[in-house]
Order: structure tokens, then C-alpha cells, then sequence
């Protein structure tokens, strides 16, 4: 199987075929045989080192490193958080401001109308509107197989976390966390914490928190993306935090000590990695125009901080 979004046309594909490791040669050779009869172009965004090492050294194909996905082996997670007096220090900030965890079944948080309040909240923070494709926000009408926990305070739901299974690696995903308004510091590690000690109870023997854009924690041979795009990459990183706070997301995955950090591309079946495929894969994320997906995001953002600047003012003494 090969799931996939058509833009601008190229077959922007999320992650690398589902198939067994012994096939993925032949299944990405048949796939970009039938892209081509279709007159279309392919793209494996997010794809990992098995896939890597099937084209890395094949003309035909061209990669970008987009980041880096930090992972962990649930078996040893108590050792590692009794071993961490900074992350326990935040899970006793939230216990001490009322916060519980407990794991809901996945019938009750479908659509759960506390659980779609919080959403609300968080995603009114965000620099961005929503995206989609692999960031997709609107989780809660598709939990049949996710793991879904809870934080409350005080009888309120403040946060929640939900985590999807990864069978061939008999581990998990923590696709996301949603905090509340009223979530207090510490909460998000919490979720966390549960998270983690309920893939340990049931032998799971890998857990994630998922890709961190532009993170250079990877342990990868020299690597250089095209110049224009490390340059444009560099940019972002530097100048792009009202959008989407790059850094911040790097610190809070690495506090919690992964065994490692696994490389991610985009890997194109072209010889050149261009601004036109970039332009696709960006593409894949929006709905409609990305002009007009740029254009909100920048309105957003101009009204977040006008927000922020009118509060800052009120809250000057007179």
C-alpha cells in the first residue's frame, strides 16, 4: 500500500510504501512506473533510513533532510525518568496544580465534546491555521486504534495526548499532544509519562514523538541539502518562530533523553531536488491555494501579535 496526495503533479507520499523490507525495491519501482505513465512525478515525504538506503544511491532519485525523529525503548522509561530530577520536578509542578491522568477508551473520547473544546483552545494559540496531511489536527473522529489519555483538573479536561500503533515495530507513536487553556506547566509531560508507561506494560519495544523539522540531532553522514533550500531552511529556523516554534519543539522532545535521533527526508524520484518539487510538497499540506494558505497564516500571526501588544498594554500600571 502507498498512501498518497496529488499536487501540482507529484505524488507527495506520506512516509515510504507499506510492504515488507524485502520488497520496497520493486514496490518503489512499480509505483514511480505508474506515476510515470500518469504523467506524474513522486516524492516520499518523512521517509525514513529504510527507505534511504534503497535509493541513496541511485541517480534516479534525489533527497532533502528535512529533520529528525527522536526514539525510545518504553522498557527502560522508568529507569530513565527516575535518572531525570528536572522532568520529574514537572510532572510534581501539574500534580501539585490538581492534574490526574487516566487513559479513556477510545468510544468515549470520539468526539468527545470536552476533548473538541480543548483542540479549540490549543489550535487558537498556534501560529498557523491548521494543516493536514501528516499534521493533521482533526483526530478525534478516528480513534478506533489509538490510545487516548486524558489530563483533568478538577473534574475539567485541561489536555489530552493520542497515540497511534506502528505494528511492524510493535511500537507506538505519540502523533500528538493538545493542552487546554487552562493546562498548567507540566501537563504535557504527564501525557507523556502515561503514554510511555503503558507501551512498557504491554512489551511495546518502541515508542516516538514524532519528526522535529529542521532538528539537527541526527546522526547522519556529511549531508548538504541544495544550497537555495538550506539556505531558505536556515531562514525558517531563524525567523519563523511566530509561525511554529522549531526550537522550543526540539528542547521538549530532547529533555526526555531518546536512545536516538533518526534521520527523515523527502526523497523525489528526480535527479534534482527543486524549488517546484518543494513547492509541491508544501502544497500537500493546505487545502486550495498555498498563496492563499500563506496569506492567512501571515494574517494569523499579524493578529496574534496585535493580541499581545493590546494585552501587554492594558496590563501596565496606570
Amino acid at each position: 500500500m502507498v498512501g498518497f496526495v496529488l499536487r501540482r503533479g507529484v505524488r507527495i507520499v506520506a512516509g515510504a510504501p507499506v510492504c515488507l523490507e524485502s520488497r520496497l525495491p520493486d514496490i518503489a519501482e512499480e509505483f514511480a512506473d505508474a506515476a510515470r505513465r500518469a504523467g506524474e512525478r513522486v516524492c516520499y515525504f518523512g521517509a525514513e533510513t529504510r527507505l534511504d538506503d534503497v535509493c541513496r544511491d541511485d541517480a534516479r532519485y534525489s533527497r532533502v533532510l528535512l529533520g529528525a525523529q527522536p526514539m525510545w525503548e518504553p522498557g527502560g522509561w522508568t529507569d530513565l525518568v527516575a535518572g531525570r530530577a528536572a522532568i520529574r520536578a514537572q510532572f510534581n509542578r501539574a500534580r501539585n496544580k490538581g492534574v490526574g491522568v487516566s487513559r479513556w477508551p477510545s468510544e468515549r473520547a470520539t468526539g468527545h465534546p470536552d476533548l473538541v473544546r480543548c483542540l479549540k483552545e490549543w489550535l487558537a494559540t498556534r501560529g498557523l491555521p491548521p494543516l493536514h496531511f501528516l499534521v493533521e489536527p482533526a483526530t478525534l473522529a478516528l480513534l478506533e486504534d489509538r490510545r487516548v489519555f486524558v489530563a483533568e483538573r478538577r473534574g475539567r479536561v485541561v489536555a489530552y495526548l493520542v497515540a497511534s500503533p506502528i505494528p511492524a515495530r510493535n511500537g507506538w507513536l505519540i502523533e500528538q499532544i493538545v493542552r487546554g487553556g487552562e493546562a498548567p506547566n507540566g501537563t504535557a509531560e504527564l501525557l507523556v509519562d502515561a503514554a510511555m508507561r503503558a507501551a512498557a506494560d504491554d512489551g511495546s519495544d518502541y515508542a516516538t514523538l514524532g519528526m522535529v523539522p529542521l532538528s539537527r540531532r541526527a546522526n547522519v553522514p556529511p549531508f548538504d541539502n541544495p544550497v537555495w533550500l538550506g539556505t531558505l531552511l536556515g531562514w525558517a529556523r531563524a525567523h519563523g518562530r511566530r509561525f511554529y516554534n522549531f526550537d522550543g519543539l526540539d528542547a521538549f522532545k530532547a529533555k526526555f533523553r531518546p536512545v536516538r535521533w533518526d534521520p527523515v527526508f523527502a526523497i523525489a524520484r528526480t535527479p534534482r531536488f527543486s524549488p517546484g518539487m518543494l513547492h509541491a510538497v508544501l502544497a500537500a499540506f493546505t487545502r486550495g491555494s498555498l498563496a492563499l494558505a500563506v496569506a492567512r497564516g501571515l494574517a494569523h500571526a499579524v493578529a496574534m501579535e496585535l493580541r499581545g501588544l493590546t494585552a501587554a498594554v492594558r496590563s501596565r500600571p496606570a
